[in-house]
């Protein structure tokens, strides 16, 4: 490879910063869809608190001394769930930061990874979700359809922003 060929491409740290860009974007995105689609398919049963309350729930005892309001529990699983979503799409976009193609297959893969990490071994694993075993399969296939769409709805958005930022190059 000749030099000036090497000077003529983007830096490494100007490609990473619009993948990363592009990732959270992407990842804001799904928790969108996600979010939506959860609010309209049971994935949990009617009594059990999602986890993310019980963390924030947890959290707001020991720096107030008392829960979140049950009036405010729906915002408080969003706080926690738009910033998960942007991290795991910022990883996402660094991982495909040289690729602005949009590959379907990835953003299924994606959306089952997260979930079998995250609902399927160490949220039980930490005890605040019920062991797989004791989900009815029909919400495990709610939760495993919202997070494919997470993932799916991630990498569409990731692919169209990182192209249009690339072009602008």
């Amino acid at each position: 490879m000749k030099v000036q060929a090497l000077l003529n491409k983007d830096s490494y740290s100007k490609a990473t910063g619009r993948g990363l860009v592009a990732g959270v974007i992407g990842g804001l995105a799904g928790t969108a869809v996600k979010s939506l689609v959860e609010h309209f398919l049971t994935v949990r049963k009617v009594e059990q608190r999602s986890t993310q309350i019980k963390i924030v729930d947890d959290l707001s005892t020991k720096i107030t001394g008392s829960p979140i309001s049950v009036d405010n529990e729906e915002l408080a699983e969003q706080l926690v769930n738009f910033p998960i979503g942007a991290s795991v799409g910022a990883a996402y976009g660094f991982g495909k930061k040289d690729d602005d193609e949009l590959n379907i297959k990835d953003g299924i893969i994606l959306g089952g990874s997260t979930w079998i990490t995250t609902h399927e071994t160490s949220l039980p694993m930490m005890g605040l979700e019920p062991k797989p075993t004791d989900v009815p399969i029909r919400m495990q296939m709610n939760e495993l359809f919202a997070h494919v769409l997470f993932g799916i709805t991630t990498e569409v958005v990731r692919s169209t922003v990182l192209k249009r930022l690339n072009e602008r190059n």
